[in-house]
């Protein structure tokens, strides 16, 4: 199995704060709408527009377009490019200065590498630096266990790119720009969402020469798990809970070492190793709420389970000098029971926050985009888009979601939550031992987690620069 970093919450666990460049605009009490254990309320004051509930700063700057992406992330550039390269008016507003965050979803998997290639960008997207992985492997206990092999897919690429989301993000970025409909604003959050007669016809953004109203026949939120726009929507979802969270950090690698990314599982720990070229990036799993716990130990202690785990690292673990180098990510799943309202949609994180496990989380974001694209473009470029079409872009993508989140779930519980309560060595499961006995069967997961339930096709044309 594989933990992705895309589904998390950085959090210095010096002072156990947002980093400074991760901080959020605080909300109105009134307006704070938040995910809870299968059950998720809006109190009625959300979708209200602070202008009209007599806010005394005027709105400085409006602007008209078709539609208003918010959130630069995965879903947000991908469909920003796909809707401008169809020729429909976007803007993309993404509250920070550029796009660089660590610990962040950094697998793309074959099937978004499969859209590069519908689209002609594969061979300049790989000039990106990456690294290749095409098998996965396990260590459980003593039991060494090949679980994937990615190198029977149906794809041009037969392997998951290991690349830097901000490398991602502005390769996005800079072949959207290429399209004159296309206006991407940095270090403009979007705050709030701009309601008449019961539709959403904008959004309210503040920016550093002051606040900003986008008018737009479409707003899509494709601002994250912790969606300000989603919470404003007054949308409701369920929230199925994780039993364990995850500390990111990063170790030098050598040659040596080998190229294969694995875990490594023993009772009551579990961490996951991403060859990233000149260092590990490392995934140690805890039990829900266990950052305390291992904290009072003291950090010696951690370096001492981290070298136990992977003992080839060697003195290398002491280049881990405090808690300042170890990110806690805070794992949740949750799902939107509907993505959208009239005139209004939400993809990504922002309607279903994922599990890790798979790293699929920037890649069903990804072909939510795609899907969204492929319904929208024409309508809205026309100007002729219903509810009927946001109607259909869920029942599109609902199914792919729900049965990813289900497998997660199903990893989540009866797997990775005993392992963590357990106090006897573990042994690998039957069915794993199978994969190394008969090797066909690696390509089941290879396929599950590199091409996912209902992989996307692009079906949006291209309109000359």
């Amino acid at each position: 199995m594989s933990l992705g970093p895309e589904h998390r919450q950085d959090v210095d666990l010096v002072d156990r704060g947002l980093e400074k460049d991760e901080v959020r605009a605080p909300r109105p009490a009134t307006a704070k709408c938040k995910f809870r254990q299968r059950d998720y309320r809006a109190v009625p004051s959300c979708g209200k527009n602070t202008a009209e509930s007599g806010g005394e700063s005027p709105v400085t700057e409006t602007v008209s377009t078709q539609c208003c992406i918010a959130g630069g992330g995965p879903a947000g550039m991908m469909l920003g490019f796909l809707l401008a390269r169809a020729g429909v008016r976007v803007v993309v507003l993404e509250k920070h200065a550029d796009f660089f965050r660590d610990f962040r979803g950094d697998t793309v998997h074959p099937s978004t590498l499969e859209l590069m290639s519908e689209l002609g960008l594969l061979d300049a997207f790989l000039k990106v630096p990456h690294q290749e992985i095409e098998t996965l492997s396990a260590l459980v206990g003593a039991d060494r266990v090949r679980v994937a092999d990615f190198r029977h897919l149906p794809t041009r690429c037969k392997f998951i790119a290991l690349m830097p989301q901000w490398d991602f993000l502005n390769f996005l970025a800079e072949q959207a720009r290429r399209y004159p409909s296309f206006d991407l604003r940095m270090k403009a959050d979007a705050v709030d969402l701009v309601e008449e007669a019961g539709r959403i016809v904008g959004v309210v953004a503040t920016t550093p020469d002051g606040p900003l109203t986008i008018r737009a026949d479409l707003v899509v939120a494709c601002d994250g798990r912790h969606s300000t726009l989603r919470d404003k929507s007054g949308l409701q979802g369920d929230a199925f809970g994780a039993p364990m969270d995850v500390l990111w950090f990063r170790v030098s690698r050598l040659p040596e070492d080998g190229p294969e990314t694995f875990g490594h599982i023993e009772a009551g720990r579990m961490m996951i190793m991403l060859d990233r070229g000149d260092y590990w990036q490392c995934a140690y799993v805890i039990a829900k709420g266990g950052l305390e716990r291992i904290q009072a130990e003291g950090f010696p202690a951690f370096r001492a389970r981290v070298l136990d785990l992977s003992p080839f690292l060697g003195k290398r673990v002491e280049e881990l000098r405090d808690w300042s180098d170890v990110k806690l990510l805070s794992v949740q799943v949750d799902r939107l029971r509907r993505w959208w309202r009239p005139g209004f949609l939400a993809i990504g994180d922002a309607a279903h926050a994922m599990s890790p496990i798979g790293g699929v989380g920037v890649n069903l974001a990804v072909q939510d985009a795609v899907a969204a694209a492929n319904r929208l473009a024409a309508p809205v470029r026309a100007g002729k888009m219903s509810d009927e079409d946001l109607q259909a872009i869920q029942e599109r993508r609902e199914f792919a979601v729900k049965l990813t989140q289900r497998g997660q779930l199903f990893i989540q519980n009866q797997l990775i939550s005993q392992v963590l309560k357990s106090q006897a060595r573990p042994k690998a499961p039957a069915l794993f031992k199978l994969f190394n006995v008969f090797p066909i069967l690696r390509r089941i997961p290879a396929r599950l987690v590199g091409l996912g339930v209902r992989p996307e096709h692009i079906r949006t044309p291209e309109l000359a620069p």
